[in-house]
């Protein structure tokens, strides 16, 4: 069976005057995975996924999403790409002035230029149903503690219906309940919505609930990729560290 790429990279360099922060990596995303992207702080994780949604642009190599290169998109290309693609920020990313209800109708109104009112109330409700938010519609950011608020980014991520998502450290600063909960919508998410997903992580519960293949980045470089199982027991003691 052939698996249809929907994310290219190869051989991505990006620095950052003389901050070498990817060095050469490749790797390939298939339509519907879960890729996990395993590395300690510092090793490029999230510079790789900024340069998918086209908020950095690298230095050299390729880089193409649903076969383009975003590099050479023009303004209007880029911003048609990003509608396809839903970025979860570490931090939730949620307007602080504005209600739940008002959170998710915001993308709808301006990226997607929806105005009929029942049809942004119903995608609000859909999406806030998905992730157990549904009685906080009406609630404001500060009213949500950590976990609804990485529920309700991914709400917001969801509302647009983007055919990939980049999580950033989805599971950071949450309890350990809580991040497993996190790490299972991330698995219930591909299901429903067929989404592909690169999860950007440095927390291993997290990867071995939601990885279909993992990629396993040090100092700029990939330096291993494969199952959960067969980097745990990888012969190489660095790589074999992070299980530990």
């Amino acid at each position: 069976m052939v698996m249809e790429k929907v994310i290219e990279v190869i051989n991505l360099t990006k620095s950052f005057g003389n901050n070498a922060v990817l060095n050469g990596i490749s790797f390939t995303v298939n339509k519907g995975e879960n890729l996990v992207i395993l590395g300690k702080s510092g090793t490029g994780k999230s510079v790789a996924i900024k340069c998918i949604a086209g908020l950095l642009t690298q230095d050299e190599g390729s880089l193409k999403v649903f076969g383009e290169e975003v590099k050479d998109l023009e303004a209007d290309a880029l911003k048609s790409l990003r509608c396809r693609l839903g970025f979860l920020f570490q931090g939730a990313a949620l307007y602080d002035s504005m209600t739940v209800r008002e959170n998710l109708a915001f993308p709808l109104k301006r990226v997607l230029k929806i105005k009929d009112k029942a049809e942004i109330e119903s995608r609000c409700i859909e999406v806030l149903r998905a992730v157990g938010l549904e009685d906080a519609i009406g609630k404001m950011p500060a009213d949500l503690s950590g976990g609804m608020r990485k529920r309700m980014g991914l709400a917001r991520t969801l509302v647009v219906k983007p055919e990939i998502i980049l999580y950033d450290e989805p599971t950071t600063g949450l309890d350990t309940i809580t991040s497993k909960e996190i790490s299972h919508l991330i698995l219930e998410m591909q299901e429903k919505y067929d989404a592909t997903s690169v999860i950007i992580t440095h927390d291993i519960p997290c990867a071995k609930i939601t990885a279909d293949r993992m990629l396993i980045m040090d100092a700029g470089k990939c330096i291993a990729e494969g199952t959960y199982e067969e980097l745990e027991n990888n012969d190489n003691d660095f790589i074999r560290s992070f299980f530990k």
